[in-house]
C-alpha cells in the first residue's frame, strides 16, 4: 500500500464508464474516486490504485458505469393501481376508472405505501432521482426519504375536489405546508404541479404562476398530451394550451411540460425561445394511444428533453432503460429517419437533460469531478448482452433493468448484486397485496 496515497471513501473500478460529459465519450478501464459523497477524480484504474488509498473498492470488470438515471415524470404512488385499468384512451381512463378509484382509496397511507413500492422498483432499475406528481406530498417525501432517493415532490393542484383537497387553494395550502416541513432536506425538494390546462381555470393557473415566481419554484404540468386536449382548449378558450400558458406568464426555464405530443413546429420554436423543458413519456404515450411526440425536432430546435415513465397505471413499468429504447425506436419510425435520436442522445435524455430540467445539472446527471456520486452500474456479461462492440448502444437497445447490478446515491450503496440494501422487500410485497385486496373489492 502506498502510504502517501490520498484517502478515499470509495473507489469504483469499471470496464467502461460513460460520463455523459464530455458528450459521446466512453472510457475503458477507468475508476471513479469518491470522497464525502462526491466524485473527486476519474482516471485509469492503474493510476487510481497508485494515487488513492480507498476505504472500500468496488470492482466492476464486466460493467458499464453511468450517472444515476432520472425519471422526470412519475405518479409513483399509482404503483398500487398497476394494471387496474388497461387498454383505454386517456380521458376515459381518467374519468371512468382512475379518478373514481383514487376518490375511494387514496389516503396518506396509500400514497406512502405506493410511493415506497414504486421507489423501490425505480432504485432496482438504476433510477436515483425522480420528479413526482401526486396527492399527499408529505407521504411521498417520507417514502423517498426512507429509501434514500433523491426526489422533487410535486404540489398537485386541481380545480375540482378529491379526497385530499377541496379546491385549488386547498391543494396549494396543504402542499406548501409539506414543503415547509422538508425545506432544509438535502435530497427532497418540492415543485408546483398544476395537473393540466384542461383541469385548471385561468385564476388557478395565474395563482401558480405568481407562486412560482415568488418561490423560484419549478412548475410541473401535463401539456398537449392528446389531440382532444388541444381541440377542447380551442373550443373553450380560443387558443391552444401552450399559448394559454404563455398568456398567463407560465412559460420559462422553470416549466416542465410532460408529454408535449401534439405540438407544431411553431410551438417547438416557442418552447425553445422560452427555454421550456419537455418530458418525453414514450411508453405511456403509446399505451394510451396519445401519439408520438416529435422529439427529434425538439432536440434539433434546442429544446431540453428528458425522459419520464408516467405512472405505473399507464405504463405499467417504472423503467427508464425501457423508455430510452422506446424513445429511440419511436423517434425513428415516426420520422422515417433511422438516424433520429442516437444512443448517446437517448442516454443524455435519461441523465443530464433530466438534471438540467430540474436545475440540478451542477450536482447530478453526469460523472464529473465535484458532482454528487449518484451512479448506476449495469452488467454486460450475460449471454444476451454479448458481444459488446458499443456499450452505449447496449444501454439503449439491449440491456434491461434486470442487468442493473449496483446503485449509489451520494456515494452510498443502495443496490448491490441487484438487491436492495436498506429496506425489506417482504414488507413491500405484503403491503402491495393488502392494497390489491382493498382496491380490487
Amino acid at each position: 500500500m502506498n502510504q502517501a496515497a490520498e484517502k478515499l471513501d470509495l473507489l469504483i473500478e469499471a470496464r467502461w464508464i460513460i460520463p455523459i460529459q464530455p458528450a459521446e465519450l466512453t472510457l475503458e478501464h477507468h475508476a471513479v474516486a469518491i470522497r464525502g459523497g462526491r466524485i473527486v477524480d476519474i482516471l485509469p484504474i492503474a493510476e487510481a490504485r497508485q494515487r488513492y488509498n480507498a476505504a472500500s473498492t468496488t470492482s466492476l470488470p464486466e460493467h458499464v458505469l453511468i450517472p444515476g438515471l432520472i425519471n422526470l415524470h412519475a405518479h409513483t404512488a399509482m404503483s398500487l393501481l398497476r394494471g387496474y385499468a388497461d387498454d383505454m384512451p386517456l380521458m376515459d381512463w381518467l374519468q371512468d376508472a382512475i379518478w373514481p378509484a383514487e376518490k375511494q382509496h387514496v389516503s396518506d397511507s396509500f400514497v406512502f405505501d405506493g410511493t415506497l413500492l414504486g421507489a423501490a422498483e425505480m432504485l432496482r432499475s438504476g433510477i436515483t432521482c425522480v420528479n413526482d406528481m401526486y396527492f399527499h406530498p408529505d407521504a411521498s417525501a417520507r417514502a423517498y426519504d426512507q429509501l434514500g432517493m433523491r426526489a422533487v415532490v410535486g404540489i398537485t393542484v386541481l380545480d375540482f375536489p378529491t379526497g385530499y383537497a377541496a379546491d385549488a387553494e386547498d391543494y396549494i395550502r396543504k402542499g406548501l405546508e409539506a414543503r415547509d416541513q422538508w425545506r432544509d432536506h438535502a435530497r427532497i425538494k418540492f415543485a408546483l404541479a398544476p395537473h393540466a390546462p384542461y383541469s385548471l381555470g385561468n385564476t388557478s393557473l395565474e395563482r401558480v404562476s405568481s407562486l412560482a415566481e415568488e418561490l423560484d419554484a419549478l412548475v410541473h404540468i401535463h401539456l398537449q398530451e392528446t389531440a382532444g386536449e388541444v381541440q377542447q382548449s380551442l373550443a373553450e378558450h380560443g387558443i391552444r394550451p401552450l399559448e394559454r400558458l404563455r398568456s398567463l406568464g407560465l412559460l420559462g426555464p422553470n416549466l416542465l411540460a410532460a408529454h408535449a405530443v401534439h405540438v407544431t413546429d411553431a410551438e417547438i420554436a416557442v418552447m425553445a425561445e422560452h427555454n421550456v423543458r419537455v418530458i418525453h413519456n414514450p411508453v405511456s404515450n403509446m399505451k394510451l394511444a396519445s401519439g408520438a411526440a416529435p422529439v427529434a425536432r425538439m432536440l434539433s430546435a434546442g429544446v431540453c428533453v428528458g425522459l419520464g415513465t408516467d405512472g405505473a397505471a399507464s405504463n405499467n413499468r417504472l423503467d427508464i432503460l425501457q423508455e430510452m429504447r422506446m424513445a429511440a425506436l419511436l423517434a425513428k419510425v415516426s420520422s422515417g429517419d433511422a438516424s433520429a435520436l442516437s444512443t448517446h442522445q437517448a442516454l443524455r435524455m435519461a441523465t443530464l437533460n433530466g438534471a438540467i430540467a430540474l436545475g440540478m445539472q451542477d450536482e447530478i446527471g453526469s460523472i464529473e469531478n465535484g458532482k454528487k456520486a449518484d451512479l448506476t452500474a449495469i452488467r454486460m456479461d450475460s449471454l444476451e448482452t454479448t458481444p459488446v462492440f458499443n456499450p452505449a448502444s447496449h444501454l439503449t437497445y439491449v440491456v434491461g433493468r434486470e442487468h442493473v447490478d449496483h446503485v449509489w446515491i451520494d456515494g452510498k450503496a443502495m443496490i448491490s448484486g441487484g438487491e436492495m440494501l436498506h429496506d425489506d422487500n417482504v414488507d413491500l410485497l405484503r403491503n402491495s397485496r393488502l392494497w390489491q385486496s382493498t382496491v380490487g373489492q
